[in-house]
C-alpha cells in the first residue's frame, strides 16, 4: 500500500487506463502506417506495400498514400491526404464515384460506425388549404473517417453507387453548424 513513485504507477496500470497523453506519442517505425482495427489486416487496394526496394531502406516519416479529387469543385480533406485510416467506401480515399444527386442535410445521429443519419426538410404544398406543410426525410450516409461530424452539423452529400442496404450517399464535405436543443425539433430549409 502507500504512495508509488508516478513513473510506476502509469506502468503498472492497463493500456485502457492511461493518460491522454501517453496515447499521443509517436508510434514506432517498426509498425505499419495504416491503422489497424479490424481483424484482417487493413491497406489501400492501389497502394503495394511489400516493395523489395523499400525494405532496405529505412522508413520515411511519410508513409505511401492514395487519396484523389473527387471533382466537382469538392475540396479533398487534409485528414484523406495525410491520415492513416483505410476505408474502402471512402469517395477520396476509396474505389466510389461520386454520381448523380447532390444533397444537403442536417445530421441527427452518429451512431453508427462510419455511418451518419442526415434530415432533410421540405415544404409540401396542400391544394385544398393553399397552405404548406413541413415534412422531413432521413437518409443514411456514409461518412469517411476524414470527417468528424457532430449532432446538428450541415453536410453535402453525393450519390455513389449502393454501400449497404440502405445507404447510397457519401458525406463530401461538414459545414460546422451550432444548434440549441434537439437536432431533429429543428427545421431548416437548404
Amino acid at each position: 500500500f502507500g504512495s508509488r513513485p508516478e513513473a510506476a504507477r502509469t506502468e503498472a496500470e492497463p493500456p485502457s487506463l492511461q493518460t491522454e497523453e501517453a496515447k499521443r506519442r509517436p508510434r514506432p517505425s517498426s509498425q505499419p502506417a495504416m491503422d489497424q482495427t479490424e481483424k484482417a489486416f487493413q491497406k489501400q487496394g492501389a497502394v503495394f506495400i511489400g516493395s523489395k526496394r523499400l525494405l532496405g531502406k529505412k522508413s520515411s516519416k511519410r508513409a505511401l498514400r492514395y487519396w484523389r479529387n473527387v471533382g466537382l469543385s469538392f475540396q479533398t480533406p487534409k485528414e484523406a491526404k495525410e491520415g492513416n485510416f483505410v476505408d474502402k467506401k471512402c469517395p477520396f480515399t476509396g474505389n466510389v464515384s461520386i454520381r448523380g444527386k447532390i444533397l444537403k442535410g442536417m445530421v441527427i445521429s452518429t451512431k453508427m460506425k462510419r455511418t451518419i443519419i442526415i434530415r432533410r426538410n421540405y415544404l409540401h404544398f396542400i391544394k385544398k388549404y393553399h397552405r404548406f406543410e413541413k415534412r422531413h426525410s432521413n437518409l443514411a450516409v456514409h461518412c469517411s473517417p476524414a470527417f468528424e461530424p457532430k449532432e446538428g452539423d450541415i453536410v453535402t452529400v453525393g450519390q455513389c453507387r449502393p454501400l449497404a442496404k440502405t445507404v447510397r450517399f457519401n458525406v463530401l464535405k461538414v459545414e460546422k453548424n451550432q444548434i440549441f436543443g434537439s437536432a431533429r425539433k429543428q427545421f431548416i430549409l437548404f
